[in-house]
C-alpha cells in the first residue's frame, strides 16, 4: 500500500480537465472531461487510507471509498466496480451530480490537512463509466422467483434504487410514474451539462432488461388508486419525490413571466430530449434575448442561472437573502455559474414585481443576517430604506418544493402525512401506518439530495423484503394450520 497509495505530498490534486466558459456556454454537454485511465490511478493514488475514513462516514450510502480508491490505483477496476455498485445503486449519476464538497470531498482528511482533497466524485465517474464501456454492467438475474410482486409509485432516483434492489432479491417489480420516461427529476429537472440523459436512459433500459416492468403516463389517482395497487401487489412504495413548487406572496407575482424552476427546466430538457414544447417554442420558458433573474440559493437555482445562460439570455442575475457561505447550494455550483457569467445579489431578496401584463423589474431590498436559528444559519432580516430595482423580463422562482395532498390525490384519507405534508414512515421499518405500504426520497424527508433518495430507496427495499418473508411465512403457516 505504501507504494501505491499515500501520495498525497507528492501528487497535487487535479480534477478532470473542465471546458472553457466561452465553450461550455455555447452547448448542453457536461463540462468536465473524462480521466484518462493513467491520470485517474495517480489521483486515487493520492488517498491515505485513513484508519476512519471521514469521506465513508459523510457519504448518505456509506460507499467503501478508499477500498475502491486502492484498487483503482492498483489498476484493478473491474474489481473497484463490484466495490463502488455493492453500496450504491447509481455510481456514475452520484459521481456526476453528488455535491461532493460539502460530503465526502469535504471532510476529505487529506483535504483538511490542507493537500487538496482526493478528487472521488470525478473517480467515482471513470470507474462506473470504464465499467460501462468494458460490458462489466449486466443485468440483474436474481438466483430465484419468488412469486410476490411490488407496486412502486415513482420512478425517480428512490423509485428506481429500490426497484433494482427488489428485482436482485426476486420479486416481481412494477413502476408506475405520471411521466412518459423513468427517472423524475434526474431526467427533467436536471441539466444535460451536469447530468446527460442517455447516462439515466441506459439505466432505465438495464432495469428493462431486469425484468422491472415499467408503467409511464401512469398517474396514481386517475389511472388507479392506492387501493387498486395494494390490492394488486404484495407491497407498495410510495416514492413521488416532491414536485408542488413553493409560491413567493408579493405584489405583482401574477404578472406574466414569472414562472416555477421546475417548470423552465422541464421545457428546457424536454426541449433537449427532441420533444413538442410549445411553451418553450412560443418563449414563455426560453430565455433567449430575456433579463433573467432567479430567486433562490439552491442548487435548483443554479440549475436555472446556467441553463438562461445557455439558452442565450441577455443577463442573468441570481437574487438571494443570505451570503454565499450560508448559501444552500453546492460552492462548486456557484463557481461554476460566475465563470459562465451569472451575476449573484447577494443578501437581497424581492419586495414586489413591476409591470402590465408582464413583468419588467423586480423591486427588493438589502438583507441584514441577524442571530444564527435553530439550524444555526444566520436569519436575514430587511434594511429598512435598502429598496433598489433590478430590471427583468424574466423571472424563475427556484424557492424549494413541497409535496402534493397525497392522501387526497390517491384517494387513501387514511394514509398518515407530517404537518409538512409529507408521508410519515417508522424510519426503523420504512412502513406508513398502512400495513403493507412504505415510503423512500423526498417524500418522506422533504426535498433533498440525490444520494439520499438512492439511501432511502436501498433502505426501503430491505424493509420491504423483510416484511414479505414474514408474510410469506406466515401465509405457509397458515396454509399448514389448515391442511391438518
Amino acid at each position: 500500500m505504501a507504494q501505491k497509495m499515500l501520495r498525497f505530498t507528492k501528487t497535487a490534486a487535479e480534477m478532470p480537465e473542465k471546458r472553457p466558459p466561452a465553450t461550455r456556454r455555447q452547448d448542453w454537454q457536461e463540462i468536465y472531461g473524462a480521466y484518462a485511465r493513467q491520470k485517474a490511478e495517480e489521483q486515487a493514488s493520492r488517498c491515505s487510507q485513513c484508519g476512519v475514513p471521514f469521506c465513508q462516514v459523510h457519504c448518505p450510502l456509506g460507499n467503501n471509498i478508499p477500498d475502491w480508491l486502492k484498487l483503482t490505483a492498483e489498476n484493478r477496476l473491474e474489481e473497484a466496480y463490484e466495490i463502488s455498485q455493492a453500496t450504491n445503486s447509481f455510481p456514475e449519476i452520484c459521481g456526476r451530480i453528488c455535491p461532493q464538497d460539502r460530503l465526502c470531498e469535504g471532510n476529505c482528511v487529506v483535504e483538511q490537512s490542507g493537500h487538496g482533497a482526493i478528487t472521488i466524485g470525478s473517480i467515482e465517474k471513470f470507474i462506473t463509466d470504464t465499467a460501462w464501456e468494458n460490458g462489466w454492467v449486466k443485468p440483474t438475474r436474481p438466483i430465484r422467483e419468488r412469486g410476490q410482486s411490488v407496486g412502486i409509485i415513482g420512478g425517480g432516483p428512490a423509485g428506481l434504487a429500490a426497484a433494482e434492489r427488489l428485482r436482485a432479491t426476486g420479486y416481481e417489480v412494477h413502476v408506475y410514474d405520471r411521466y412518459d420516461r423513468m427517472g423524475g427529476l434526474l431526467i427533467y429537472g436536471i441539466p444535460s451539462f451536469k447530468l446527460e440523459k442517455e447516462v439515466v436512459e441506459r439505466r432505465s433500459r438495464l432495469l428493462a432488461d431486469s425484468g422491472v416492468h415499467f408503467h409511464p403516463n401512469f398517474e396514481v389517482g386517475r389511472d388507479a388508486s392506492l387501493a387498486d395497487l395494494r390490492a394488486r401487489h404484495d407491497a407498495v412504495l410510495i416514492a413521488t419525490g416532491v414536485y408542488k413548487a413553493r409560491d413567493l406572496k408579493a405584489p405583482g407575482s401574477g404578472l406574466g413571466n414569472i414562472v416555477p424552476a421546475l417548470d423552465y427546466l422541464t421545457a428546457s430538457n424536454r426541449k433537449g430530449l427532441g420533444d413538442s414544447v410549445p411553451a418553450f417554442d412560443d418563449g414563455s420558458l426560453n430565455a433567449a434575448g430575456k433579463t433573467v433573474v432567479v430567486i433562490g440559493g439552491g442548487d435548483t437555482a443554479m440549475d436555472c442561472v446556467r441553463t438562461a445562460i445557455r439558452q442565450g439570455a441577455k443577463s442573468v442575475k441570481c437574487l438571494y437573502r443570505r451570503n454565499r457561505a450560508n448559501m444552500p447550494g453546492s460552492q462548486r455550483e456557484v463557481a461554476n455559474a460566475e465563470e459562465e457569467g451569472v451575476e449573484f445579489v447577494w443578501q437581497a431578496a424581492p419586495e414586489a414585481f413591476e409591470g402590465g401584463h408582464t413583468v419588467s423589474a423586480v423591486r427588493a431590498y438589502r438583507m441584514h443576517l441577524g442571530a444564527p436559528d435553530a439550524t444555526g444559519r444566520q436569519t436575514p432580516q430587511v434594511i429598512e430604506g435598502s429598496g433598489f430595482t433590478l430590471e427583468a423580463d424574466l423571472v424563475i422562482k427556484a424557492l424549494g418544493f413541497d409535496p402534493e395532498d397525497l392522501p387526497t390525490l390517491f384517494g387513501e384519507p387514511a394514509l398518515k402525512v407530517s404537518r409538512w405534508g409529507t408521508v410519515s414512515v417508522s424510519y426503523r421499518t420504512m412502513m406508513t401506518n398502512l400495513d403493507g405500504v412504505f415510503g423512500a426520497g423526498d417524500i418522506i424527508r422533504g426535498a433533498s439530495l440525490v444520494v439520499w433518495a438512492i439511501r432511502d430507496g436501498r433502505d426501503a427495499a430491505a424493509s420491504i423484503h423483510a416484511y414479505l418473508q414474514q408474510k410469506a411465512t406466515e401465509q405457509a403457516g397458515m396454509a399448514l394450520s389448515a391442511a391438518e
